[in-house]
């Protein structure tokens, strides 16, 4: 077995052996529940657009939760440099860790399916923008995950971790709100790196090659800067 996934099936162990995985799972579920039933019976549509207009924002509080931890744990406890001295890479370990808190995500995805099942009960569900929808969730949460995995790869403090990630994640989140405020010259890229835009074309049930290279781009560079910070501690 390839030690990426080694590691990733240590992490996801210790995810589900400790009360944080049933703790941020169960308050992603409540909280999504309960905005989707509000909005399902304020607009009397049975649709899960609204769900996927709330998760980028709710994304940003709740994935920094759950990778403020991953290497600044190991940083803080010593056990990183008990790696160092396994016959394991410094990017299978960032690999793992990414690929073990996208794991837990999907899980939590997973449980919002009910929500699917009550919209298709209710009334007929256009496929298309639901699979898109979910396919964008994983991407966009993808990004965002690796975003905190590069934060928690910087610090021993999970605390400064969960800050810095969710702050650029902000950053790129108000970039799309901000488009009409910048110079015109300027709104093209504003508008690429905004990061729910992507999003929103993806849940409309169109896949552009545009939005999948910017939700890959965002993981592969925020993987190999953490990477690189695991790095620099050999370099000392």
């Amino acid at each position: 077995m390839s030690p990426a996934l080694v590691v990733s099936r240590r992490e996801i162990r210790t995810y589900f052996n400790s009360p944080v995985a049933y703790i941020v799972v169960s308050v992603f579920t409540a909280i999504t529940g309960y905005l989707f039933f509000t909005q399902l019976f304020m607009e009397k549509q049975a649709e899960l657009r609204s769900m996927f207009g709330f998760m980028p924002f709710l994304f940003m509080f709740v994935i920094p939760a759950i990778t403020m931890r991953l290497l600044a744990d190991e940083k803080s406890s010593g056990t990183l440099e008990l790696l160092s001295t396994m016959p394991v890479r410094d990017w299978e370990v960032v690999v793992g860790k990414f690929l073990a808190a996208l794991a837990l995500l999907a899980t939590a995805l997973g449980l919002t399916m009910v929500f699917a099942i009550t919209v298709r009960t209710l009334g007929p569900m256009d496929r298309g923008p639901a699979i898109g929808g979910y396919l964008g969730l994983l991407l966009m949460g993808g990004a965002y995950i690796a975003i905190g995995v590069m934060c928690s790869a910087f610090t021993r403090n999970s605390i400064v971790a969960f800050i810095a990630a969710f702050g650029i994640s902000f950053a790129l989140y108000l970039f799309g709100k901000l488009t009409q405020f910048v110079p015109e010259s300027l709104q093209p890229l504003v508008n690429f790196l905004a990061i729910d835009g992507h999003f929103e074309n993806i849940s409309r049930g169109v896949i552009d090659s545009r939005d999948l290279i910017y939700y890959l781009s965002v993981i592969g560079t925020c993987l190999l800067v953490a990477t690189t910070a695991l790095e620099s501690r050999r370099w000392r």
